[in-house]
């Protein structure tokens, strides 16, 4: 028995230097954990802020003036502009440049002074549901308080009227399948890729790879397309499920889709291949994958708005590929986006793309010379 144990312990002492021995793997085990604690813990919250509103004000009034100042003074409205033009209200929710718009009527004033019910009307963008359901509660709260200050004879307070486009009816579940569609298709694409080079080095065909008479642009090539069109066709296939099964319309074209999933699969692909090529073997690959995957997912807007982090992690989110990513597929997903609303979120996957892989590129070249 105690010989047996003494074996045992023989073989834990034998895997935790396994595990410890290299320096890399120390680092990676340890401080990535604890920096994205700390990170996490001070950027994700279930709470909505700084909503940008457009308040289109048909009765141009004290009362409405009155209203829309009360708005402005919540803390969590960050901009709140006024116009009386109800297409600047679809160009900019088409736009995703606003979260909502707050329609007051031109009979405003005139029912709250007779003492009616008054009504105002909301419209939503229905692209994040959990948005738009906090927007819905905001300006109740709002509504009734405003009347209570300034009409407290009022019969009932303000009737706020909402409607939420690109999902009328604020089903979680449309936002949260597109949203998985997006991160589960990058995780392969990343993982695939992250362990390509790793693989050759600890398999020791590395060194016959470097002899080969490929060049290091073809090396990237060869190791980006299998898990490129292997991450593609898989996205293609949850995106059927995603319309058959779980019947969320597309309003898009297809061919939209299948640019920006291209390029949105190429940019993470991009990140895999350069993690690869500085890891030594696939522990290392695997670590350092998901010591970036989980900060790019939680930060991507998908768990808290990216306007409610500090602006330290809106900075470091113009180079996270997710975000660009989530963005495109529910705008093309849910509101049909086109060329013009594309392009935006287009061009900064490309710069990353172009940015990561001509550093994995030097890393190969070294490597080979």
């Amino acid at each position: 028995m105690i010989r047996a144990l003494g074996h045992l312990w023989a073989l834990i002492v034998k895997e935790f230097l396994a595990i410890l021995r290299d320096p890399k793997s120390r680092i990676i085990i340890f401080a990535p954990p604890l920096i994205q604690l700390i990170i996490f813990a001070n950027t994700l919250t279930m709470e909505t802020q700084n909503i940008k509103i457009l308040a289109v004000d048909y009765s141009n009034t004290l009362s409405s003036r009155n209203f829309i100042s009360q708005i402005k003074a919540s803390d969590w409205f960050d901009e709140v502009d006024v116009t009386q033009d109800k297409s600047l209200m679809e160009e900019l929710l088409l736009q995703q440049k606003i979260h909502g718009a707050v329609i007051i009527f031109d009979d405003f004033e005139a029912k709250l002074k007779k003492g009616e019910k008054a009504q105002v009307g909301l419209v939503l963008d229905g692209r994040v549901p959990s948005v738009a359901t906090s927007l819905q509660a905001y300006f109740s709260q709002i509504a009734q308080a405003f009347t209570h200050q300034y009409y407290p004879k009022s019969v009932s307070p303000i009737e706020v009227e909402w409607r939420s486009w690109f999902n009328p009816n604020n089903i979680y579940q449309w936002y949260l399948v597109i949203s998985l569609n997006v991160i589960i298709s990058l995780v392969v694409a990343l993982i695939l890729t992250s362990l390509s080079v790793a693989r050759e080095r600890e398999l020791g065909t590395f060194e016959q790879l470097i002899v080969s008479p490929y060049s290091a642009r073809e090396i990237l090539v060869g190791k980006t397309l299998p898990p490129l069109c292997i991450a593609f066709v898989m996205l293609m296939i949850m995106t059927l499920i995603a319309v058959g099964w779980f019947g969320i319309p597309f309003q898009g074209k297809i061919w939209y889709l299948m640019l920006v999933a291209f390029v949105g699969l190429l940019s993470f692909i991009a990140v895999g291949i350069f993690i690869s090529s500085i890891c030594r073997n696939q522990q290392q690959a695997i670590l350092g994958a998901f010591s970036f995957m989980m900060p790019a997912i939680l930060l991507s807007g998908f768990v808290s708005p990216i306007a409610d982090m500090p602006k330290v992690f809106q900075v470091i989110n113009y180079v996270n590929p997710i975000r660009y990513f989530l963005e495109l597929a529910l705008g093309v997903f849910l509101k049909g986006f086109g060329w013009v609303e594309i392009w935006p979120n287009l061009w900064p996957l490309l710069l990353i793309i172009c940015g990561t892989l001509f550093f994995a590129a030097l890393t190969f070249k070294r490597n080979l010379e």
